[in-house]
Order: C-alpha cells, then sequence, then structure tokens
C-alpha cells in the first residue's frame, strides 16, 4: 500500500483517460537529445537477446535500433499509436489507472521501461508492484522523466516537486511497491536540451 496521501494523486482533469488518449498523439514529447540518452540507457541495461516490456507505450519505444531483442511487447492507451510501433512485436491497450493488473505471467520479461510517462499513474506503487512481478528476479525497470507533460493530466504532487523531487518520488512508489532492490537515481540530461533524468531498479520478488 501506498504511504502517500490519496489527494496527492488528484488531477485537474479527471475525466476517463481513455477519452483523453482516443486522439492518436504521433508526436515525440522530449527532443532528440534527450531521446538519444534514454537510448543510451537501454542499450546499457536491457540484454540482447531479452524480452522486453514498454510500459504507457506509444508509437515509438527509443530501443536502440541495432539490438535484436528476443520479444518486445508494449502496453497503452491508443490502438493506433501501439500499432505504428515498429519496434514492438506485440502490444496491448489497457488503461493502468482502471486497471493496474498486467495481463502476463511472472517472471516473464528481462526488462522493462516506463518512459516519460510515470506522471500521469494515479496508483502507481500498484502498477509498479505489478511490473516487478512479471520482471525475472534482477531485471531492470527504467523510468525516465523530463520537465515535460499534460497538465490537466499530472497528478498534483508531480506538479508540486523539482527534479529532484520527482526522483525522490519514484524512488518511494518503487519501495512501497515492496519488490524491488538496487534503487538508483541518474541524471543523463544532455549538455544541450530537455532535461532527462532516470531512476532504476531491479526485479526483486521476495517478500
Amino acid at each position: 500500500m501506498s504511504t502517500i496521501p490519496p489527494e496527492a494523486f488528484a488531477r485537474h482533469d479527471e475525466s476517463p483517460d481513455d477519452q483523453f488518449y482516443l486522439q492518436p498523439r504521433l508526436v515525440t514529447h522530449i527532443d532528440t537529445a534527450a531521446i538519444a540518452a534514454v537510448t543510451r540507457l537501454y542499450r546499457e541495461l536491457f540484454p540482447p537477446g531479452g524480452a522486453i516490456l514498454d510500459v504507457m507505450s506509444s508509437w515509438v519505444s527509443h530501443l536502440p535500433p541495432e539490438a535484436r531483442y528476443g520479444n518486445v511487447i508494449g502496453l497503452g492507451m491508443n490502438e493506433e499509436e501501439l500499432r505504428a510501433n515498429v519496434q514492438l512485436d506485440a502490444y496491448h491497450v489497457q488503461d493502468l489507472n482502471a486497471h493496474p493488473t498486467l495481463p502476463y505471467a511472472d517472471a516473464e520479461f528481462d526488462g522493462a521501461a516506463i518512459c516519460v510517462s510515470v506522471q500521469y499513474l494515479t496508483r502507481p506503487v500498484e502498477v509498479l508492484r505489478e511490473v516487478g512481478r512479471v520482471l525475472r528476479p534482477g531485471a531492470p525497470l527504467v523510468v525516465t522523466f523530463s520537465n515535460r507533460c499534460f497538465p490537466t493530466k499530472a497528478i498534483a504532487i508531480w506538479q508540486s516537486l523539482d527534479d529532484a523531487g520527482h526522483g525522490r518520488l519514484i524512488e518511494r512508489y518503487l519501495l512501497d511497491a515492496g519488490n524491488w532492490r538496487d534503487i538508483a537515481r541518474l541524471d543523463r540530461s544532455p549538455q544541450q536540451g530537455d532535461l532527462l533524468h532516470a531512476v532504476v531498479g531491479r526485479a526483486d520478488p521476495r517478500p
């Protein structure tokens, strides 16, 4: 259970998320330098040949183009965006705020990513506990974030914090989820361009 009070997850726009994401947005939400920083992290942390889960996915996954993974699954809100993502082998449409349980088996994946979208989760501890469940022990989760967002859909606590606070908040989510270890906060911001920060954790199924 989260130790963060429920009002922290309030949003200015509480209309159903499936309506907000009904229209595809075939754009990138960070600039090319920040995208390159995301790709470098994935190159460092995701094992070649492994099964990768792209949580809150869209029409691009920013995985290294030269990498050959065994399977890449995207889970997101808009089917047209997911269908356009050439790096996905399969996808699943799901609103994690309404249904945080993932439709995958225990220890099914070798890595997972949440790219510049964690700020929209209203039940982040439940979602991250599920991500930990579907990862193999020791597999990495890479949560990246910048200073951009859709302000009407970002949760209240996110909008009240600075970049360092965002990193501590994600770390708190992982600790509250209870099945993560080796949690690290990273600053991978390029010298010029958008900020790019990350929180990385390793799945730990032990109680």
